[in-house]
């Protein structure tokens, strides 16, 4: 590292120290939790500073899936731990393919677990990694970098840029090269850590807000959701089963016998079941009024 990067590093808000947190080793366990916890509460102002570049967003997003499209998050470390935890989430929730929504962390699976610093320094990998996934024109990639010079997701953006792709990056700080690269920027800037460079902290916290404001949003614009309802929620354990029942009898206001056998007869679709109960009065009538409404409860119902 040259003296220069030295001295870009020094100049990231997310690396200076916080006055606010000089003293932690000298505080009560008291004092010292209600100290960290009081940053928290700058986290949320920050997001909320970035909500018209959210709004973009998730436009961009639910237009490119809508026609065929993933979405695919890049990260290192913290960064890219939390996109692949996005990813994860969005089938169990909202009944997509696991393809729909991917999640890349430089070093791979093992970085899930373990600490692979050295992995985020190559943007060729960064690179690399886009075109062995098969991105297209098609697809929207979203870079994930506290500090916004991640030399991988640098890469991983700028090659899908070059294909065509749509591209949004999240960072945590001002001016940085993947606020220039990316189409959309999105920069909850979290200023300084209560640990100094610690990113996982507040910077990690404004990320997973932001990335959970991008699938839900998404998914609500793509008729995965009715009122405040998981319609498309897959129910794989007893957890869900139960949730999905619930879902059902909220939705219709049947009893729990009710739900439960229009639930059976619908093989689980619990979108199925809703509209069965309220609309149509058998399952295959309410699979075509829902084909017909692209899978919008609300707009099968009217």
């Amino acid at each position: 590292m040259n003296p220069q990067e030295r001295e870009n590093l020094a100049d990231l808000e997310t690396e200076r120290r916080n006055p606010r947190t000089a003293e932690l080793d000298a505080l009560t366990v008291a004092e010292l939790v209600e100290t960290l916890h009081a940053e928290d509460f700058t986290v949320a102002e920050a997001v909320q500073k970035t909500l018209p570049q959210i709004v973009q967003a998730v436009e961009i997003i639910t237009s490119r899936l809508s026609e065929g499209g993933r979405l695919f998050y890049v990260g290192a470390g913290t960064s890219g731990r939390l996109g692949v935890l996005d990813a994860s989430e969005c089938p169990p929730t909202f009944g997509v393919s696991r393809e729909l929504v991917q999640g890349i962390i430089a070093g791979g699976l093992t970085a899930l677990t373990t600490s692979i610093e050295g992995a985020e320094d190559s943007p060729e990998a960064g690179a690399l990694e886009i075109r062995e996934r098969g991105i297209t024109a098609q697809d929207v990639v979203c870079g994930i970098a506290a500090s916004g010079r991640t030399p991988y997701v640098i890469g991983a953006v700028e090659e899908a840029k070059r294909i065509g792709a749509a591209t949004l990056c999240v960072v945590n700080v001002s001016r940085s090269t993947l606020e220039e690269t990316a189409d959309i920027a999105i920069c909850a800037v979290t200023g300084a850590e209560a640990l100094t460079g610690s990113t996982r902290l507040k910077a990690g916290t404004a990320q997973k807000m932001v990335l959970n404001l991008l699938t839900t949003a998404t998914m609500v614009r793509l008729g995965k959701v009715y009122g405040n309802l998981m319609v498309d929620v897959r129910a794989t354990n007893f957890k869900l089963r139960d949730r999905a029942l619930r879902i059902v009898m909220a939705a219709t206001e049947a009893d729990k016998l009710q739900a439960e056998e229009a639930l059976e007869q619908a093989n689980g679709e619990v979108k199925t079941a809703i509209v069965t109960l309220i609309k149509s009065g058998d399952v295959e009538t309410a699979r075509t009024l829902l084909r017909e409404a692209k899978g919008r409860v609300r707009e099968a119902l009217q």
